[in-house]
């Protein structure tokens, strides 16, 4: 296994955290090599944001993913500017509120209304990554469910356990879904 990801989006949406949260589940429970690397721009909130991840069962030599296997898009820029980098039979997973798909690519292309889903269930975007990291493990099985919630246990009080809980579940369920 050797898998080259990125995550995409604009800033505040949580991009970077969900490639933390993915790359730290693979390396300390899932017994796999692990390395993340994150560019954004210079705005707070709103601004490019790009994560990259890549997991294997072998050393990893470079850090940075050309031609990922998997492309998250979560805004319409970042689709439109990474579409084309998505590998020839990978997949491209994008939020239908954010992003309308319009460019063919040889890729496996999913297209899931996980922002209307939070806010349904949840009404709190905030979780909206961690729906989008639930969707993601669903459709890929890169790493347990397990595995990203011991993570999360370590990184968020408990007082929000219980709600990234939930948009995990409601993740995992959009892409059952899908089959």
């Amino acid at each position: 296994m050797d898998k080259h990801i990125v995550f995409s989006g604009s800033g505040g949406q949580g991009v970077i955290t969900a490639a933390i949260i993915l790359a730290e589940a693979a390396a300390l429970y899932e017994n796999l090599n692990a390395v993340q690397t994150q560019s954004y721009g210079p705005e707070a909130r709103g601004g490019a944001t790009r994560a990259d991840v890549i997991i294997s069962e072998t050393p990893i030599r470079h850090p940075k993913v050309i031609n990922p296997h998997i492309l998250v898009c979560l805004t319409q820029t970042a689709y439109n500017k990474n579409a084309g980098i998505v590998r020839p039979g990978g997949l491209m997973l994008t939020d239908k509120k954010y992003v309308k798909i319009d460019h063919k690519v040889d890729a496996r292309q999913v297209e899931l209304d996980m922002y209307l889903a939070v806010m349904e269930k949840i009404a709190k975007p905030i979780v909206f990554n961690i729906c989008m990291l639930g969707a993601l493990i669903g459709l890929t099985d890169l790493v347990k469910p397990e595995s990203i919630l011991k993570v999360l246990k370590e990184k968020i009080g408990s007082e929000f356990m219980a709600m990234n809980q939930k948009a995990l579940e409601i993740g995992l369920e959009l892409a059952r879904e899908t089959e």
